[in-house]
């Protein structure tokens, strides 16, 4: 006979698995229909789900898709998290590198601009 699957609660496992700070965020989330299991939406944190499941739900400014490895029994430390999933996450885009610093140019001070035109040339129209 087939031996039943061992499952979890959706919310539950989010929060074990470390994505997210609470087992109440993750439900949010969940609650939102925020989140697909297998790529159906699901909206409810009870839900269960187990090894082999995909996941794909938004963390911060990325989404992220996981494959379920195994279910935990504690919300352990973060290598221990990193054990219950395979990330298929599509790597970030390259960043657009940052605007330059300001590098003190610019408008020049009174002491500067009159220093500046003590040095030039005369203009010859006349005109000041």
């Amino acid at each position: 006979m087939n031996e039943p699957r061992s499952t979890i609660r959706l919310d539950k496992w989010l929060w074990q698995a470390r994505f997210f700070k609470s087992r109440s965020l993750a439900a949010e989330i969940v609650g939102n229909g925020r989140v697909r299991v297998d790529g159906q939406p699901v909206s409810k944190p009870a839900r269960a789900v187990g090894a082999g499941d995909v996941l794909t739900f938004p963390q911060g400014q990325a989404v992220r898709v996981v494959r379920i490895l195994a279910l935990g029994t504690r919300r352990g430390p973060a290598p221990e998290a990193r054990a219950l999933y395979d990330d298929l996450s599509p790597p970030a885009p390259p960043k657009a590198p940052a605007n330059p610093s300001y590098d003190g140019g610019g408008r020049p001070t009174g002491k500067a601009g009159r220093a500046l035109r003590r040095h030039q040339a005369p203009d010859p129209s006349g005109d000041a």
